[in-house]
């Protein structure tokens, strides 16, 4: 599949810096961004692999540790608040802290969980941002049913130009008349790869917003955006990240490594 919505390759020369959220306290893995990958730190992996698409990139994070190893290996690094309840909140605390001292009109949002994101992936969201995109997200075609079936892989339909319609857990769309194994070949099912850009002020604007009916139901911040008005591209990419959120994930994903 070669499909692709977005192919501006920055024509409007539009400046781009990536922030990488990570917090140290998780439920299913504390102080998983010191996690050792072939005897370096997760953060470390994801911070190179940023920097590889991107010039300017920054870790926001809570917890001196993480500042402490970004640092040493030469990473720039900004401590944020410890009440972000979402990695896009603390993107816009630290965007609005570069604001008066660097030049950007997008902001980049790579998560702290994602070791083996692509440089690739990173250039094919910068491609969908002209001056009229908001906010811009990747999308991947579902590889089999029972991934298709799973709660932690969202979904999300699109229109033609590419822009998000809904995120769901559920599986969407439903397709009627026919039994559910044999749902995948019938119509596009795509899944969400949680790799964020905003345009600078839309990231205020949306870290302002109220929690609505239907993130709250689905437990999808994007859900607040588009419930508010907000537009969502997307971009097709081939590639599939695989993020951490268990000491069980890392090990299974090291087999691929």
């Amino acid at each position: 599949m070669k499909t692709y919505f977005c192919h501006s390759q920055n024509q409007n020369n539009m400046k781009f810096i990536g922030i990488i959220p990570a917090r140290f306290q998780s439920t299913r893995f504390p102080g998983k961004p010191l996690a050792l990958i072939h005897n370096k730190p997760m953060i470390r992996w994801v911070v190179e692999r940023t920097q590889a698409a991107l010039e300017n990139v920054w870790v926001a994070t809570d917890h001196e540790g993480i500042a402490e190893t970004v640092r040493a290996f030469g990473g720039q690094c900004l401590m944020t608040s410890p009440l972000h309840c979402s990695g896009t909140d603390r993107c816009a605390e630290a965007a609005a802290m570069l604001a008066d001292t660097v030049d950007f009109d997008v902001v980049i949002n790579v998560q702290g969980d994602e070791p083996f994101i692509r440089p690739e992936q990173i250039r094919e969201l910068t491609d969908c941002f002209t001056p009229g995109t908001e906010i811009a997200t990747l999308i991947r075609p579902f590889s089999d049913a029972e991934e298709l079936e799973n709660p932690n892989k969202p979904k999300v339909v699109i229109g033609h130009s590419g822009q998000a319609l809904y995120f769901s857990r559920s599986v969407i769309p439903y397709v009627r008349g026919k039994e559910k194994d044999k749902w995948l070949p019938e119509t596009a099912f795509w899944a969400h790869v949680g790799l964020y850009g905003y345009r600078k002020d839309i990231l205020r604007e949306i870290t302002r917003l109220e929690p609505g009916k239907l993130e709250t139901a689905e437990s999808l911040e994007q859900l607040r955006w588009l419930e508010n008005g907000y537009r969502i591209q997307t971009a097709i990419t081939q590639y599939i990240s695989i993020g951490i959120d268990t000491p069980e994930d890392l090990e299974n994903a090291l087999r691929f490594f």
